[in-house]
Order: C-alpha cells, then sequence, then structure tokens
C-alpha cells in the first residue's frame, strides 16, 4: 500500500546523509548542493506527479528543485498529484560549520494545499497547542508573554523564546527582556525551532521575529500536524519585491496569515530528519556497518506524528546492527 508519509521520509533521510558526509568542511554551497541533488534524485523515484511550490528559488537562479518544476515518476492522468515545499538543509552554515541544528525537510501537501510563499521575509510569532489563539501579531510583546504564560500556567520568567541573532532584533530582544523572559539566540534555523515550540519537553516555549517566509510555510505545514500556531505577515521590501508580490496573487501585502492560511491543505505530509544534533533531532552518525539517522514525520490525516530512528545498512554479509 502507497504511503507517501514513508516515501517523504525516505526522501529527507538521504538528503540528511548526502549533506552530513559535507559537514564541518566549510563549503556551505557544497552542503546545500548535495542535499539538493540527493533529494531531487529521491523524489524522482516517487509514484507521484509532483509539483515545486516552495523550493531553492526560480528556474533561472536553481538547477534543481526550483518553483514549478516536476518531479516524481507517475507524471499525467491519474497519477498522484502533489504540491511540495522543501527546504533540502536548513542551516547550510551550521552543517559547514559542524553546529548544532541543521535539518533537512519537505512538505507535502493536495494541489493548492501550501501558500505560494514569495522569497522574502517574514514576521512571525509562534506557540504550541496550549497557547493557540492567545497570542496576536500586532500586540506587544509583554502581552503576548503573559498571554503565553498564563496558558501554561506559569510566570512569564519561565518562558524561553527564541530569536534569531540579527541586528534587526535588537529592539524585539530587549522588550522580551524587560518582559522578563529568557531568550534562546539562534544563528540559523528558526523552522526548527519553530517545531520545537509545538513539542513539549524541548525546553522552548515561543518563536519571534522575522525569518524566511518559504520556512515560514514550512512551519505552518508541521503545526497543522502538532496542533500548534503561526502567525505571518510578509515584510516588504521595496516596490519591485511589492509588485512581485502582486504577480503572485498576493493583493494585501499586510496581511496576518494564520497556519491555517499559510498550509490550508486537508492532507498534509511533513517530514525532517537532523543533520547535525540539535535540540529536537540528532544528527546522523556513522560507523563501520551503516549510517543512523533521526527523524520526523507527521501526517494531518490521519493525525500522526513518528519520531523515527533508522539505520542504513552496508550491504554487506556479515553487518551488524547496533542498538545504540
Amino acid at each position: 500500500m502507497f504511503d507517501l508519509s514513508l516515501e517523504m521520509l525516505g526522501v529527507v533521510e538521504d538528503a540528511a546523509i548526502a549533506s552530513a558526509r559535507t559537514m564541518g568542511m566549510g563549503d556551505r554551497d557544497g552542503s546545500d548542493r548535495a542535499a539538493v541533488e540527493s533529494m531531487r534524485q529521491s523524489l524522482e523515484t516517487i509514484d507521484i506527479d509532483g509539483t515545486i511550490v516552495i523550493g531553492e528559488g526560480e528556474r533561472d537562479q536553481a538547477p534543481m528543485l526550483y518553483i514549478g518544476e516536476k518531479v516524481g515518476s507517475s507524471k499525467g492522468d491519474g497519477a498522484y498529484t502533489v504540491d511540495i515545499a522543501v527546504d533540502p538543509l536548513e542551516g547550510t552554515n551550521l552543517c559547514a560549520t559542524g553546529s548544532g541544528g541543521a535539518i533537512t525537510v519537505l512538505a507535502a501537501s493536495e494541489k493548492g494545499g501550501l501558500l505560494h510563499a514569495p522569497d522574502c521575509y517574514m514576521e512571525k510569532i509562534i506557540v504550541g497547542p496550549q497557547a493557540r489563539g492567545a497570542v496576536d501579531l500586532d500586540a506587544p510583546v509583554k502581552s503576548n508573554l503573559k498571554a503565553i504564560a498564563r496558558r501554561l500556567q506559569r510566570g512569564v520568567d519561565d518562558l524561553v523564546v527564541v530569536v534569531l541573532d540579527r541586528p534587526r532584533h535588537q529592539k524585539l530582544m530587549t522588550d522580551i527582556r524587560e518582559a522578563g523572559a529568557r531568550i534562546r539566540l539562534i544563528s540559523d534555523g528558526d523552522l526548527s525551532a519553530g517545531i520545537a515550540a509545538a513539542v513539549s519537553g524541548t525546553g522552548v516555549h515561543a518563536v519571534m521575529g522575522s525569518g524566511g517566509a518559504p520556512e515560514g510555510v514550512l512551519t505552518a505545514a508541521a503545526l497543522r500536524c502538532l496542533n500548534g500556531e503561526i502567525l505571518g505577515r510578509l515584510v516588504v521590501k521595496d516596490d519591485k519585491q511589492r509588485e512581485r508580490m502582486q504577480a503572485m496573487g498576493i493583493r494585501d501585502v499586510n496581511k496576518v496569515y494564520s497556519t491555517q492560511e499559510l498550509a490550508p491543505g486537508k492532507n498534509i505530509v511533513f517530514a525532517a530528519s537532523g543533520v547535525t544534533d540539535g535540540n529536537l533531532l540528532k544528527g546522523v552518525r556513522f560507523f563501520g556497518d551503516g549510517t543512523r539517522t533521526q527523524s520526523i514525520v507527521m501526517t494531518s490525516v490521519p493525525a500522526r506524528v513518528r519520531f523515527v530512528d533508522t539505520v542504513h545498512l552496508e550491504n554487506k554479509p556479515d553487518v551488524k546492527v547496533r542498538f545504540r
């Protein structure tokens, strides 16, 4: 029986292994290229008629996994049609430097199930299931933190908020600290941080600030499966970008998007694999008889979240499986 979630799991696992082989080599482009090439090759083996709606950029900017590219082995009438959003390697710098938190990511849904987000920044606030409906993107930081704390039945001083370490977030960081909450600064990877905010036990209670809009859609796909919430608003850099957004069908550039609007699909699949060790997933581990990956794969229907620890064995007659 065809199970798209397990097929997509294999795609992110293969991409994680490919990029992990470049870990610590200081070549961010090489790390990204390894993940892209692996993901593209794996997608082509799946019995789907897939279209990349969020990828590596426009066709003239990306040779593979460009927006609009068709993938899958079964194109045409009667094929299983899906829209696909990818971030082949979130945290290229993290992988290149051997730092923690790099992951490979993919989301899929029926046609029209994922917002075609432009390649721009998005102002975001992300919370887990307990705080869903309690936050407002236009509310003061202090008010949002108090609302989150009330829902979690704890003090504001117990909250940990993840913020990308960028100069544009200086005022946000000041406001968070003045409210009494603590900050976990990250150099890259707000997508994995957003997932962590919706998973109990990670020590992350919210994500605030601006990051990539495509990553916002991928985060929304994950949160649809985890019952978390993301609110996002596109950040317009200039008139040229505004015109491009309007050409894509975005009429109101000031609109605050809900989780449901960013990922409206009824049947969503989300998969991610760790490349380097992070809060949510362990990175790829190589040993003599194979390779070990840790992944998360989720579906909205049925509502299911799997944490998957996979040993990819070498094709040798005397290969053995390690328990740990």
